[in-house]
């Protein structure tokens, strides 16, 4: 009765199992919902599954996965070089107006972009990755930039008691204190770039990937294989999403450890 009690109580420590077991019960509630109450236009959860070996065999679904796969972490990696670059160095003034205007971007669409992209790249490939890099930048470098200008002054000041160069103080304070930080903020970036994918393969067509897929299945309004690609990105994400923790747990295993001390 506690455990049950202990679920419904605010800012209360409950187990991994409970939540294991709270979590099976809200996806049960949905599913249900989904089966009962779902328009008729829509597909039952059982049609979803069933449409699976014909998009898997018949379409090229695992063909069309790893090509997104591929543009969406290639996108991350320059995204990644790029924004964190821009992000440390915003702790020096001549490069911190560039930060600014590159983090206000985020306003824009990257198909804003498209025809200088166009012009700039050489490939359809190419075009979807710069596409998908300028859109992900944008957000990453508002992100870090925040996370940068949070971290006290103490710490500087830290540094610089032990006979730290100021470049020496970024490598320590900066760079390597905010590490489990950017991991974070690039797990939610390589998400996001699975939300622009189809925007992104639906704008270039050239390649494929599940973005033109699911364009096309939608057209044609078969919704149960709608459904279904999209439940397999989700899958693809969290494998994802599940690796970069681990590799978050092995770089800053201290990040780890203030956690389960919470």
């Amino acid at each position: 009765m506690s455990s049950l009690a202990s679920v419904f109580t605010p800012n209360e420590a409950v187990s991994k199992r409970t939540l294991w077991i709270v979590g099976g019960v809200w996806f049960a509630i949905w599913v249900s919902y989904w089966a009962l109450f779902r328009p008729e236009i829509f597909p039952s959860p059982l049609e979803v599954i069933r449409s699976f070996p014909d998009l898997w065999w018949e379409e090229g679904l695992a063909q069309e996965l790893v090509t997104s796969f591929k543009v969406n972490v290639q996108a991350l990696a320059w995204s990644s070089v790029i924004s964190l670059g821009l992000a440390y160095f915003s702790v020096i003034a001549f490069v911190r107006p560039l930060v600014t205007f590159v983090s206000k971007l985020r306003f824009v669409s990257p198909a804003a972009f498209l025809f200088v992209l166009i012009v700039a790249t050489h490939n359809g490939h190419q075009l979807k990755v710069s596409m998908m890099t300028l859109g992900i930048t944008v957000f990453f470098v508002t992100t870090m930039t925040g996370i940068v200008a949070a971290i006290p002054k103490e710490k500087f000041d830290h540094a610089r008691t032990l006979r730290m160069s100021e470049w020496r103080a970024i490598w320590y304070v900066v760079v390597r204190g905010t590490l489990d930080q950017a991991i974070d903020v690039l797990r939610d970036n390589a998400a996001m770039g699975w939300v622009m994918l189809t925007m992104v393969e639906g704008l270039v067509r050239s390649e494929g990937g599940v973005g033109v897929l699911i364009l096309n299945q939608n057209k044609h309004l078969n919704l149960a294989n709608v459904y279904a690609i999209a439940t397999a990105i989700i899958l693809v994400g969290l494998t994802q999403d599940y690796a970069l923790g681990v590799v978050k747990n092995i770089l800053c295993p201290h990040a780890a450890l203030t956690l389960e001390r919470r």
